[in-house]
């Protein structure tokens, strides 16, 4: 039956990890002063307003049926300007949605590592928790990658030195170019070895 049903239960993880991950950037930049997210009505797990119909249901849903599921939600607006601390408030910001996604991922990778339902729920429970440490070590590795639109960009953006900006517009302008590089040549290099490591660690 959870077979069946598998892919509903994929895009529903996703959903709220990527929810969690958006509502983070939300919560982070009001903390350090700017309150656009708050008064967006973007502080709050609500799915409704975080939903992008395209990324967060139709490419779920897709990809789900290929064995593993990709998407993203709506992005939470931040206004820079607000921000108390200048660039390292800007990397703080970007910082706080893979933080939430690793902070999930060792949440249920401890109950899964520390056997603490084994034998009180069926092992596909335990399935979906593992599940969710995976979705959300996907999501986190992949926000921190140095290139646009990705969390990992404006971190490296705001430790870059005012003579030094050119490599971001340069980053900017050639984004798709880096992006296709990144998903052909380096995920399978570098980042799934990286997610493969953090994974195994988390519930071994």
């Amino acid at each position: 039956m959870l077979d069946q049903i598998n892919p509903i239960f994929s895009v529903a993880i996703l959903i709220v990890s990527v929810i969690a991950h958006e509502v983070s950037h939300g919560y982070m930049a009001d903390i350090l002063g700017d309150p656009t997210a708050r008064l967006a009505g973007r502080l709050t797990l609500n799915p409704l307003k975080h939903i992008d119909p395209f990324g967060s249901v139709i490419v779920p849903f897709l990809t789900s049926l290929t064995g593993f599921t990709f998407g993203w939600a709506k992005p939470v607006p931040f206004n820079s300007y607000n921000l108390r601390g200048g660039d390292k408030a800007i990397a703080a910001v970007a910082f706080a949605g893979p933080v939430m996604n690793l902070f999930i991922a060792f949440i249920f990778g401890l109950i899964v590592k520390l056997k603490i339902l084994n034998g009180l729920v069926p092992l596909e429970v335990i399935s979906l928790l593992v599940y969710i440490v995976i979705i959300n070590v996907v999501l986190a590795c992949f926000n921190l990658v140095p290139i646009p639109p990705f969390d990992g960009s404006k971190i490296l953006f705001a430790t870059l030195s005012y003579k030094h900006r050119m490599v971001e517009a340069f980053l900017e302008r050639n984004q798709f170019i880096f992006f296709f590089i990144f998903i052909f040549f380096i995920w399978g290099i570098i980042i799934e070895p990286v997610i493969n490591f953090v994974i195994n660690f988390i519930i071994t």
